[in-house]
């Protein structure tokens, strides 16, 4: 609080009632307290009973000038005052108001008395009480110097309150700033403290508001706020003779002092004569002294003169004159006071100096005897003096002898001391020594390894904060290898680090991970690292735990602090995240995606803030208070998530994973539980025994040292230290004893534990495979408490053994089996080949097999990685086989050691080999020269099978799965819902995966009435959609309670529903909801699909239904299905219409059967369905039922263009669709001699019959259909087998991690390096004109470019492009290897394609279609760009290589052009006629055609070129068996006008880039993959509906 009090004023004036003031009074910036009213009767008392004099000085007529520039006061002194006071009623001080003149004149009487102002003192905080300490120093400020310590102690004394004292006063030298200096002097009293409040102050002589205007809207500042204190003691002086002195004066006729007042014995005492003066009343000359009293009044130093009036030496006439008033009863104080305090003083005065007078002539004679009697004291006093002294001699020579006997006594009580302390401390040392005496080997150990990590300890910690920065998200395999990158690059920097550094090492506390295990974290080095990145890092983490490890971890670990689980669907989540940061709760955030919440972003960068002396932190729109003890975690179900670099940069990210080493000894513990529960059970003891064992231990230990740091002096010198050691250290060893034989016990257990290790190990491997099928579509998902349930069972109810290897065994491959046969319920017939390979291959590969190489592994899934550098020797047998295969065989010959020596052995026997692979199943046959027993039964012979029969690969493949794990994994049983049921429950849902034509909804319903749950009535069945989601779940709700079964079908259409349902899912599979009914159960059907949510799937019991393959089992169906009504439905022509149903019915097997054939069957795969056929059939009865003859063309058309083709986009595919069904709607078929396929005979319309006679015939048909049934050629079987065999491997490699490939064990990074390099190296250089030959580029007469010259420059320009963008992308690969750019993911897309061994999207972006793996697309690149740069250099070719064409329609557009414009022709009238040439291949022709041009390089799929007898013509002729592809030979495209119709006799064979032969739609509705039809004369007795059936095309380029 600040008081500030200014007077001004500039002049002196002689006169009190002339003088006049302006008098300025402030009180501003920190009065924070009540102000009390405290009247001013206490100064005044105080002032009277000194009689304080005032003193005031003249002033000019008005003040301004208020707010001068401040000066400083270096003459100022600082006064220390130090109070006392007992602060019960302490309330203050304060001006009364009042009115002040501002113009010159008197002050009024209403305002005549002074109050001095303050606030309560300092340290008050209420007005209302609060005691203050003795002693409190309070400063004033005193400008100039007062008359002495003594004159201020007593001024200041007589204006405080009477329970206020002031104790002590000393001066300090100080300065101060003064806003008034112009004015006059200052006199300043600070008083500093609170807060600042002007509008509290209603009792100020100037009002505050009056003073802000005075001063200009400036209120002074606490440091200007003044007081004079000299003044105010002047003021208060002439105050106070303004008020009590003049009041007494001005009574002329005073009433009650009579002739006391009239005499004035102050004035006897004072020697002043009375003033000779006239009666007012008798007019006679009298003697007035109350003229002479004012005059002594208005003395300069009236109460000095009081003050030093000499008192000792009172003239006794002057006493005299006095006595008279001194004996007046009337002239005593008490009578006096009642009428004028002022008189009241003076009579005090006047009564003391005559009491004084009177006892000092008594005192006179005394004293004179007292100085004779002092005098003969002296006298005596000087022979005492000598004796004293004699007496101090004899003394000193006692108290010397008593100090030397004082001296030995304490030697000898120190020397004592000594000898016991000495012994105490033997005691102690041998207590010390031998209580700590075993630790020195332990600590000096320790010593010097600490030594050594002081001296490796910058690198760590670097390799630390690096590891815990950058490497959480990846595997333990990349974090191996960047941790070993990281070490090297240290000591090639000279930066001490350790040689093999390790996370835990460094940074890992025993006792945590000890703790954080029996948590539940995975007990391997990946999940402990990721546990000490949790615990160390700054930021929060995000774990990718798809498996739950992380979840359940976290649960177990901060459960006892009340950990919070929720998600962000959660409707209140943000409520709950708020309280927790508030209370400090840690907090679980579970199943996030890959986006955040954008409110969390603030606790993800831990923006908190001080605000109010505490930690804050703003969420949303609320500021909370921030807790330091929160912490937060979050978890993600996805595998392979792909977070922004702007998000992974505000969280943790962890790679939380199940690792195999972890997982095996989870299940380690699950089967010896199960088999030697004791085991278990003590091992569980130990390790919880153990760990606590080891905290007390390490907490007795820091305990130990904690002592021995702090300990001070001598150590031996500490008693209670000792002791305190001595019995840690007993403690200690009790506990190390304790620790020690518990670890003997639990390395037996462990030993008994590892004999159960084989079955945890094969579980192990069963689990990772189980889990790779998510990644070949999104409804294979496993979890892994859904895993280990099912081991569990097979734990329980496999086949006993006493001998524990046989119990193994026979565990093992119950395990192996009964999870094969679960989880392939829920596969595609596609997939459960797959399954078993991998299962086979994955325990094969494991380290305790290790039958397949990483190498053998690698060849089979990729193939020939890397670029070819030559061959080391030549192909022996071109004849048969391709430099694709002999290039892959050197390569395995090199790379696979079983396979070393093969190509030497097949170049040695030549023939053997090729007989082998020429048989029709070379997988069950032996292997030649040898090579049986070298890899007829291991993993070689399926490299063998690759090289030289790849199609048969999958056979293979299954053969070997038969092999090592037995037949019954090739064929695993169908299920049926008797069998599924008992593995359901009421909180696990039962999914039905669906596919095309498949409804599992009938059997489903059959199956719940079978039950007694009768469709309708407690089976509810709903098909999802719009706004069908809340009737689900509320029949969801209902049937919970009740116990009834609900189907939701068709969850993949209601994906906006899916979340909520997956709640609900959740919520039914809580253990302690009550309200889930035992009966229940909850039934979904599903096409595959992203959006079903993984948690249903993982957790629940996955079922395929699919349609029968084959086209028995289709026309079998449809016949099964049928009614017998149905083959009755025509009487009109019952025999035709039973004829020609089954011939529809044939029809439509074939073709949805046609779609296994992939391009060779359909360009596009298309969805026919039952409905077609519905549709097809109620035609054909119409058409029959109202049509006296079969309308043929009418059928035709309506079931191929209206029906089916309704459904077909391609033209070239509505062609095959029309030809198919040529063959089935038929006069031909009515005829019992009809045959579907003439050659074998087999397929036929069978004669008329009732519907069971049908249905005979089909159960006699062949269960696997020959390619004959669909028109097509033996070789066609090839084909499919090819596609699915290379669908087998493009789903293996899909799954497959980056790994090295080759024997030299070069990690990915070096091969791709190496790969980019070589690249890059013969990269050709861009095409320029500037190379062109002379005229190349010449325009005609007319200002015209050749039209050839113009394709040939926009090859050049989209070839360049290309170039261009593999030289930068390359160049950004290698600097991204190197750690000089960021690796994008563009790059890490290239890197994985090198890698695989395929083009990188990143080209194929820019370059031609091809579907070439990447060693032959770069061959193919060469050469096209070759071809290229040879037509640019050399002019026109004479024949052109067509496949080298980037738009190979443009350059046929070009050759029209040139054409027409050299005939005049108008180009929309040309067409090509084809010719094809005797030439085999380019370097044939001699020179080019005088009209159109030469092409060479095409190939014939499905057929071969066969020549004339003269060798010039030829024809289109069945190909060679197992050959699938064929050259054609130069053929020459002419120019002719309508040419757009193949002529009688040929086949209009369709012209495509690639064999996929599917392509976007351009406008004209054919592919952009095909580029025209060419017409070719055909075999005899062939027409065009025979090689349009067997898929005949031509290519461009081949896949390899």
């Amino acid at each position: 609080m600040s008081l500030s009090l200014t007077h001004t004023s500039a002049a002196h004036c002689t006169s009190f009632r002339a003088r006049p003031a302006a008098w300025h009074y402030s009180l501003a910036h920190g009065i924070t307290q009540t102000w009390h009213k405290h009247a001013m009767h206490g100064l005044a008392h105080a002032a009277d009973a000194t009689a304080f004099k005032a003193v005031c000085r003249a002033g000019p007529t008005s003040g301004n000038a208020v707010d001068s520039q401040p000066t400083k006061n270096s003459n100022a002194k600082r006064l220390r005052m130090v109070v006392a006071y007992d602060g019960s009623a302490f309330a203050g001080f304060q001006f009364q108001p009042g009115k002040v003149r501002t113009v010159q004149g008197d002050l009024e009487k209403s305002a005549a008395r002074l109050f001095i102002g303050c606030s309560r003192m300092v340290g008050a905080s209420r007005t209302d009480g609060g005691a203050h300490a003795y002693g409190q120093v309070v400063h004033f400020d005193i400008a100039g110097s007062r008359d002495s310590l003594e004159t201020d102690q007593m001024f200041f004394n007589s204006f405080l309150p009477a329970d206020v004292k002031v104790l002590s006063m000393e001066y300090a030298q100080t300065g101060f700033d003064s806003h008034f200096s112009s004015l006059g002097k200052t006199y300043e009293y600070r008083i500093t403290s609170g807060t600042p409040d002007p509008t509290r102050m209603k009792h100020a002589w100037w009002p505050y508001d009056r003073w802000c205007e005075r001063s200009r809207g400036k209120p002074l500042s606490a440091g200007d706020m003044r007081l004079d204190v000299g003044a105010m003691r002047e003021a208060a002086q002439a105050l106070l003779g303004t008020h009590d002195f003049s009041a007494f004066m001005d009574a002329r006729r005073p009433a009650g002092l009579g002739s006391l007042k009239r005499k004035k014995p102050h004035l006897a005492l004072k020697g002043i004569k009375p003033v000779r003066m006239k009666d007012a009343q008798s007019g006679r000359m009298v003697d007035d002294y109350w003229e002479a009293s004012k005059r002594m009044l208005m003395e300069d130093d009236f109460l000095g003169s009081l003050r030093t009036y000499d008192k000792d030496h009172i003239d006794p006439a002057i006493i005299k004159k006095i006595k008279t008033y001194i004996d007046n009863p009337e002239f005593m104080p008490e009578k006096i006071l009642t009428v004028s305090k002022a008189a009241y003083g003076l009579c005090s005065w006047v009564r003391a100096m005559e009491a004084y007078d009177r006892v000092a002539k008594v005192v006179a004679p005394k004293k004179a005897k007292l100085a004779e009697a002092e005098a003969e004291f002296g006298e005596l006093m000087v022979g005492l003096n000598a004796k004293k002294a004699e007496l101090a001699s004899v003394e000193a020579r006692l108290a010397e002898l008593n100090a030397k006997l004082a001296d030995m006594r304490a030697r000898k009580a120190q020397l004592e001391f000594d000898v016991d302390l000495c012994s105490k401390k033997l005691d102690r040392a041998t207590q010390l020594i031998g209580g700590l005496g075993g630790e020195k080997a332990r600590w000096t150990e320790v010593a010097a390894k600490l030594g050594d990590d002081y001296v490796h300890l910058t690198g760590d910690v670097l390799l630390s904060s690096g590891f815990i920065a950058y490497l959480g998200a990846f595997t333990a395999t990349y974090r191996d290898r960047a941790a070993t990158s990281w070490t090297s690059l240290c000591k090639e920097r000279k930066i001490p680090c350790s040689d093999h550094f390790k996370l835990v090492g460094v940074l890992g506390e025993p006792v945590a991970i000890r703790d954080w295990t029996i948590d539940g974290l995975p007990n391997d080095s990946f999940s402990i690292d990721n546990g000490i990145i949790v615990s160390k890092a700054r930021r929060w983490p995000l774990f990718i735990d798809p498996q739950g490890q992380a979840n359940k971890w976290v649960k177990n670990m901060e459960r006892k602090r009340k950990l919070e689980v929720m998600k962000l669907s959660d409707g209140d989540y943000i409520r709950r995240l708020e309280n927790c940061i508030q209370f400090g709760y840690p907090v679980l955030l579970e199943n996030v995606g890959e986006e955040l919440d954008p409110t969390l972003e603030p606790l993800l960068l831990k923006s908190v803030f001080k605000s109010g002396g505490g930690l804050c932190i703003r969420l949303g729109d609320a500021t909370i208070e921030y807790s330091e003890s929160f912490k937060f975690y979050m978890t993600t179900k996805l595998r392979n998530p792909h977070y922004s670099p702007e998000l992974c940069t505000k969280v943790s990210l962890l790679n939380f994973m199940t690792t195999p080493e972890g997982l095996e000894d989870q299940l380690l513990g699950e089967v010896v539980r199960k088999e030697r529960p004791d085991l278990e059970e003590a091992k569980d003891r130990l390790v919880v025994s153990i760990s606590n064992d080891k905290k007390q231990l390490q907490e007795l230990e820091d305990k130990i040292l904690k002592l021995l740091k702090e300990s001070q002096g001598n150590i031996l010198d500490d008693e209670q230290l000792i002791n305190t050691l001595n019995h840690s250290k007993l403690t200690s060893s009790v506990i190390a004893n304790r620790v020690q034989e518990a670890e003997v016990t639990e390395k037996s257990i462990n030993e008994a534990r590892e004999h159960y290790r084989p079955a945890a190990t094969r579980g192990s491997i069963l689990y990772f495979v189980i889990a790779d099928l998510a990644v070949i579509s999104p409804m294979y998902q496993f979890s892994l408490p859904y895993f280990t349930r099912l081991f569990s069972f097979c734990i329980e109810k496999s086949e006993k053994a006493d001998d524990v290897p046989t119990r193994l065994q026979l565990l093992s491959a119950f395990v192996t089996r009964f999870i094969f046969n679960n989880v392939s319920r829920g596969l595609f017939e596609e997939h459960k080949g797959l399954y078993a390979f991998l299962v086979a291959t994955s325990i094969l590969r494991h380290p305790s097999s290790g039958e397949i190489s990483p190498q053998e592994w690698s060849f089979l899934v990729r193939g020939v990685t890397g670029l070819p550098h030559g061959t080391a020797a030549p192909n022996p047998a071109p004849s048969w086989i391709s430099e694709q295969a002999w290039s892959a065989l050197l390569f395995a010959q090199h790379e696979c050691s079983c396979l070393a020596g093969l190509a030497d052995s097949v170049a040695g026997a030549t023939k053997e080999w090729e007989e082998w692979a020429a048989a029709d199943e070379p997988h069950l046959l032996p292997l030649p020269a040898g090579w049986e027993e070298k890899a007829g039964q291991n993993f070689g012979k399926l490299l063998i099978i690759k090289i030289f029969r790849e199609e048969k690969l999958i056979f293979a493949c299954g053969q070997y799965v038969a092999t090592k794990l037995g037949p019954e994994f090739n064929e695993p049983p169908p299920w049926t819902l008797d069998d599924v049921f008992p593995d359901t429950s009421c909180r696990t849902p039962v999914i039905f995966i669906l596919s095309t034509g498949a409804d599992p909804t009938a059997m489903l319903q059959r199956f719940a009435e079978k039950r007694g749950w009768v469709p309708g009535e407690r089976l509810h069945m709903i098909s999802l959609g719009q706004g069908q989601g809340p009737i689900a779940e509320m029949l969801i709700a209902q049937a919970a309670k009740t116990g009834d079964w609900v189907c939701l079908q068709n969850c993949h259409l209601a994906s906006s529903w899916m979340l909520r349902m997956e709640e609900r899912v959740e919520e039914l599979g809580r253990e302690n909801n009550p309200n889930v009914h035992p009966d229940f159960r909850l039934w979904l059907t599903s096409m595959p699909s992203k959006v079903f949510p993984v948690l249903v799937l993982q957790n629940g019991i996955k079922l395929t239904n699919e349609p029968p393959k084959g086209v028995k089992a289709n026309v079998s169906r449809t016949f099964n299905d049928m009614g017998a009504e149905m083959m009755d439905a025509c009487p009109q022509k019952p025999q035709v219409w039973r004829k020609l149903l089954f011939s529809l019915a044939f029809f439509h097997a074939v073709v949805q059967e046609r779609r296994k054939f992939g391009p060779l069957g359909w360009n596009i795969r298309y969805e026919f369905n039952t409905s077609d056929l519905e549709c097809s059939t109620s035609t054909l009865r119409m058409f029959l039922a109202e049509q006296e003859q079969v309308p043929w063309p009418a059928l035709e058309y309506v079931i191929g263009q209206i029906n089916y083709g309704g459904r077909v986009t391609d033209d070239l595919d509505r062609r095959c669709l029309m030809s198919i069904l040529r063959q089935y709607m038929t006069p031909a078929v009515l005829d019992d001699n009809y045959r579907i396929t003439p050659v074998s005979g087999t397929y036929y319309v069978p004669t008329d019959g009732d519907l069971d006679s049908y249905r005979e015939y089909l159960r006699q048909l062949p269960i696997t259909e020959a390619p004959e049934v669909f028109g097509m050629h033996p070789n066609a079987n090839i084909s499919f087998q090819l596609q699915e065999t290379r669908r087998l491997v493009e789903a293996i490699l899909s799954i497959q991690p980056r790994m090295s490939g080759g024997a030299s064990g070069k990690s990915s990074d070096d091969i791709v390096g190496e790969m980019a390099t070589d690249l890059v190296a013969e990269l050709p250089k861009v095409l320029t004109r500037e190379e062109a030959a002379y005229g190349l580029f010449d325009r005609t007469e007319t200002g015209q470019l050749n039209s050839l010259s113009v394709v040939l420059g926009q090859e050049m320009d989209r070839f360049n492009r290309l170039t261009t963008t593999m030289a930068s992308s390359l160049s950004e690969l290698q600097k991204a290897l190197k750690g000089l750019v960021v690796m994008s993911a563009e790059l890490e897309a290239m890197y994985n394609s090198m890698l695989n061994n395929q083009v990188p999207e990143l080209w194929a972006r820019w370059a031609y279609p091809s579907l070439k793996p990447l060693a032959s697309w770069v061959k193919d690149y060469h050469a096209r760009i070759a071809f290229m740069r040879g037509w640019l250099q050399d002019g026109l070719p004479r024949c052109f290589w067509l496949p080298g064409f980037f738009f190979p329609q443009g350059f046929m557009t070009g050759v029209l052009q040139m054409h027409a414009r050299k005939y005049s022709i108008p180009i929309d009238t040309l067409g090509f006629r084809f010719g094809v040439t005797p030439h085999s291949d380019a370097p044939e022709v001699e020179a080019g055609p005088e009209d159109g041009i030469y092409i060479n390089g095409l190939w014939l799929d499905g057929a071969r070129w066969t020549r004339d007898a003269d060798g010039n013509g030829g024809f289109l002729q069945e190909s060679e068996p197992g050959v699938m592809y064929s050259p054609l030979p130069v053929i020459h495209f002419q120019p002719a006008q309508n040419a757009d119709n193949a002529p009688p006799g040929t086949y209009a064979c369709p012209l495509y880039k690639t064999s996929v032969r599917a392509g976007v739609l351009s406008t004209t509705g054919q592919s952009t993959n095909y580029v025209l039809s060419v017409a070719l004369p055909v075999r005899e007795g062939t027409d065009e509906d025979t090689w349009v059936r067997q898929g005949v095309a031509l290519l461009c380029m081949l896949n390899d």
